[in-house]
């Protein structure tokens, strides 16, 4: 068993950064895929990024990649979702999962869900 809590959202200007974390519990935390999600008013949770156990491979949305990076420390039980150059369309409650899934961008090959951190960016 495995639960999730995230931090680190808030309100920031369009192309400024913010540092999502999610702390895990359990000692099973590094034999687990992590990965970020995010759902906005009205419409459905879509995946924005995910790391393997190992940290080796990681995998990005489209519309996020070369501006937001994922990592994890094992040893802290954490893993980060760095956001840079944010836009109002980065606007979301963003959720981070552990599993092992098959497919990482499918939100349903994850088996353990946060409650979310409110990321809100003003233009």
């Amino acid at each position: 068993q495995v639960q999730l809590v995230e931090s680190g959202g808030g309100l920031v200007q369009a192309g400024g950064s913010l540092r999502l974390s999610c702390a895990a519990s359990g000692r099973t935390f590094s034999s687990y895929a992590m990965g970020w999600f995010r759902q906005a008013p009205g419409k459905e949770r879509e995946f924005v990024a995910a790391i393997a156990w190992s940290g080796g491979t990681t995998h990005y949305a489209y519309s996020v990649k070369g501006r937001f990076t994922i990592s994890r420390d094992n040893a802290k039980n954490t893993v980060y979702l760095q956001m840079n150059s944010l836009k109002p369309e980065d606007t979301a409650l963003y959720y981070c999962a552990a599993g092992n899934p098959v497919l990482f961008r499918l939100s349903v090959s994850y088996d353990y869900w946060g409650q979310g951190t409110q990321v809100t960016v003003s233009s």
